[in-house]
């Protein structure tokens, strides 16, 4: 547990750097296009994806990739950690985040939040806020762009009872576009309230896309039922693999292989 206490902190360290880095890098992107900053955060992504397996030795593996639909698209994933937030990006072209209205003050990160064009709401607004969010959220939709929702509206940790929200079945309603349901199980490895990084294997998979057009009801019920499955799946080989790689000792010839 120590080499793992100080990897998470050497990963901690240079993940916090590289956003610093990458804020003084991406100004120039202020009077660019949209494209050119969204270009840098897929670096930025892939290289915190990349810093995760060597440092933490968490391997990262998508699997479905040739399921994800070009074009418009609802994105509805499980949500266990913060990873997801970014390490779904370099998979769409367009990506479109619905965050709470607060973080775009933060300096620089609010900035390129909004340079982004993602859609801030201001929950203290209630129904009106709602409803305006769904407006913008289908209007940039209908343009091309992939709104990447978390149904559940916050993480849970693996194994913790499903809490769907109503509101992806509204947005999947209001785009009228197909909906790409996503499993994973990235909170063994990055756990959520915590800096510790576990080894293993991080998987990410895409399953089958929901065609528009399904009543709400009938919706919310199928997305649900088929990310926990393959999301309950995922987690039960996880830790598998992740309680033979903590019973086993580091400095041993197998932890070498």
């Amino acid at each position: 547990m120590v080499f793992i206490f100080l990897r998470s902190l050497v990963y901690n360290i240079l993940f916090y750097f590289l956003l610093i880095l990458w804020f003084i890098v991406a100004i120039p992107t202020f009077v660019m296009p949209r494209a050119a900053l969204m270009t840098l955060v897929r670096i930025w992504s892939r290289q915190n994806t990349w810093l995760l397996r060597v440092v933490c030795k968490v391997k990262v593996e998508y699997r479905g990739v040739e399921k994800i639909p070009k074009g418009p698209l609802v994105v509805a994933s499980k949500h266990q950690s913060m990873w997801e937030t970014f390490g779904l990006l370099p998979w769409f072209d367009q990506p479109l985040y619905i965050l709470k209205r607060e973080l775009t003050r933060i300096p620089f990160f609010g900035w390129y939040v909004i340079k982004a064009g993602m859609i801030a709401v201001d929950r203290s607004a209630g129904g009106r806020a709602l409803l305006k969010m769904v407006r913008q959220a289908s209007e940039e939709v209908r343009h091309g762009r992939q709104l990447i929702i978390f149904p559940e509206g916050t993480r849970r940790p693996p194994g913790a009872p499903p809490d769907y929200k109503p509101g992806v079945a509204q947005l999947y309603a209001s785009c009228r576009e197909s909906c790409l349901p996503v499993a994973l199980n990235s909170g063994l490895f990055w756990p959520r309230r915590t800096f510790m990084r576990y080894p293993g294997t991080l998987v990410v998979e895409f399953l089958d896309p929901v065609p528009p057009g399904l009543p709400r009801d009938e919706f919310l019920a199928r997305i649900s039922t088929v990310i926990e499955d393959a999301t309950r799946r995922l987690v039960e080989t996880g830790q598998r693999e992740q309680a033979k790689l903590l019973r086993r000792p580091e400095g041993s010839a197998s932890a070498k292989a």
